[in-house]
């Protein structure tokens, strides 16, 4: 069973659960908007099965959504930001202010924030950077969840990256992975909602064991992205973000399903202005050019067509911005419960029967 909800009115409920939790109205919209992001474009796991973790996190004095944060430093073309445990999409934005801001006045600018909290998906901020016209980066280090390679205790997050160009969104470059086989919160939904298996190739039992077990992953541990590839540029993430920031790195992270302490991630931002490179409109017709070469490759086996990264998720999302959001039956009951203690109704639905 799924539960189908208009865009719009998915956007309203989440804005109104996040006010009923004490959050202004501005930054409510925001960290609304950025868990949309992720539904409309299929990215689920980074949609609105994270919101009633935010509101149990603040509930629990985890996350003040309250905070903006502070600067603490900035040189040339680099910024340390402090977000004193305020919302992960509230730091994020300020970030990107910050990078769009100084990129423009030295061509490229890196920030980094420590005492963060989880925001959502890297493609809203890789794409925030781009929509100013420069290439956008963002990084963020995670819980311990995933075992280095050869190991089968954690010490690494999912650890994401994402780059996005310039452009029209519907043809640009977008790339958001997680430096593990799956993004984790994609077996977290599954048990959320019940599912009995998930794919092969995305996790481990406790003992390090592949394992198709919806509940084994869920208490065990997440696949690397190609074994030592995926350790080494984990690794790299947890150096741009958690090392640079002086912040909490492995085994020292909290996390959304640790319930004794705040999650202390930190996050990363770099952008880069083509135009200190090329002449105007060069790096677009590049960037096409490129793009051009990759859509003329033969389809392999089993394929019709070659994508760039970010192309299924502008499909996904044209298609779910007419058709609705659905939601899992754990999703639904979860942010029901929330919707109750803060007295917000809930939003009109169809159900649909899932397979």
């Amino acid at each position: 069973m799924k539960f189908i909800v208009q865009h719009a009115e998915l956007l309203a409920f989440a804005q109104s659960l996040l006010e009923g939790a004490g959050v202004r109205a501005d930054r409510a919209s925001l960290v609304a908007s950025n868990l949309l992001f992720g539904n409309l474009r299929g990215v689920d796991s980074h949609g609105m099965q994270l919101l009633p973790s935010y509101l149990e996190q603040m509930d629990r004095g985890l996350i003040d959504g309250a905070e903006d944060g502070e600067t603490l430093s900035e040189s040339g073309a680099t910024l340390l930001y402090d977000a004193r445990n305020g919302l992960g999409a509230v730091t994020a934005d300020r970030c990107c202010e910050h990078v769009i801001r100084l990129a423009k006045e030295h061509g490229l600018a890196f920030a980094v924030a420590r005492h963060a909290n989880h925001f959502g998906a890297a493609a809203y901020w890789g794409r925030r950077i781009s929509d100013a016209g420069q290439i956008g980066f963002a990084f963020c280090n995670a819980s311990p969840i995933v075992p280095p390679f050869q190991a089968k205790q954690a010490r690494l997050g999912t650890n994401p990256i994402c780059m996005s160009t310039p452009g029209p969104h519907d043809t640009s470059w977008l790339l958001d992975m997680a430096t593990t086989t799956v993004a984790a919160n994609r077996i977290f939904k599954a048990w959320h909602n019940r599912e009995p298996e998930i794919p092969a190739g995305w996790a481990m039992d406790k003992e390090g064991r592949p394992t198709t077990s919806t509940d084994e992953a869920y208490h065990g541990l997440i696949m690397p992205l190609g074994g030592y590839k995926g350790t080494g540029l984990a690794v790299m993430v947890e150096i741009l973000s958690a090392i640079l920031a002086g912040d909490a790195m492995s085994v020292e992270v909290g996390g959304l399903r640790i319930k004794d302490r705040p999650m202390n991630v930190a996050h990363s931002f770099l952008a880069i202005d083509p135009a200190r490179f090329l002449g105007p409109g060069e790096f677009d017709t590049r960037m096409n050019k490129l793009t051009d070469y990759l859509h003329s490759a033969t389809p392999g086996a089993g394929f019709e067509e070659v994508l760039i990264a970010g192309e299924p998720e502008v499909r996904f999302e044209k298609k779910r911005r007419v058709e609705g959001i659905g939601l899992g039956p754990g999703e639904w009951e979860r942010l029901l419960t929330w919707a109750k203690k803060y007295n917000v109704e809930t939003p009109r639905y169809n159900t649909e029967e899932h397979g």
